[in-house]
């Protein structure tokens, strides 16, 4: 099961220079099309002298949601190359424009490819890449006699607490990763009885344990 990808940790930015055009790539992380907006909405008032600001992006954790955007320049030859740095180097979640003042010289079709793609590239180079592990909520309700085996149950098993409420039950957020929700489950059942997990698998949570489906 694929449960994890790769993304940048914070922006970045990187620029290329080719016959008097310079090409200032800026690199974010992202997770929204609101948030893409906001950051070329605000490249485009930084950079208001520039000719153009081409840019590609891919969001979600399956990465199939993508745009690239030539802004003026040929067709193909500006946030093609972009999206292509940000395929080779398989990250999702990521935006990266690049503002192109014109330096008075064509470059042709393969010189804008060149010099996108260097300024992409050079921008991704400067940012620090992560891995994120995708996970699956659930809501733990549970008396309060039982919470601290509840707890203790939890952290011995590496399951992350996201937080906790206190009201007439105590609730208790958690976060398991994707590949791991069936074992992680069975185990925290088995801590919780007392029980082999083998034995877990023939029971349903202890009374007074509720588990909800996040």
């Amino acid at each position: 099961m694929e449960d994890s990808y790769l993304t940048i940790k914070q922006p970045a930015s990187g620029e290329f220079k080719d016959r008097g055009s310079r090409f200032i790539g800026y690199a974010f992380p992202v997770k929204s099309e609101e948030d893409i907006s906001a950051n070329i909405e605000a490249l485009k008032k930084e950079h208001f002298k520039a000719r153009h600001h081409c840019f590609a992006w891919r969001l979600g954790t399956d990465g199939q949601r993508f745009r690239a955007n030539d802004d003026g320049e040929p067709s193909g030859t500006a946030g093609r190359p972009i999206l292509g740095q940000i395929d080779s180097l398989e990250l999702t979640d990521v935006l990266v424009v690049v503002v192109r003042y014109f330096g008075g010289t064509l470059l042709g079709t393969s010189g804008l490819i060149q010099a996108y793609r260097e300024a992409a590239a050079t921008s991704l180079s400067h940012a620090e890449i992560k891995e994120v592990v995708v996970q699956k909520e659930f809501l733990i309700d549970c008396d309060y006699a039982l919470m601290p085996e509840v707890i203790h149950a939890l952290k011995t098993r590496d399951i992350e607490i996201y937080n906790q409420d206190f009201g007439e039950k105590a609730l208790i957020r958690i976060g398991i990763r994707l590949s791991q929700i069936e074992e992680k489950l069975l185990s925290l059942r088995a801590a919780i009885w007392k029980v082999s997990e083998e034995e877990a698998k023939t029971l349903d949570w202890p009374p007074g344990i509720d588990l909800l489906d996040e």
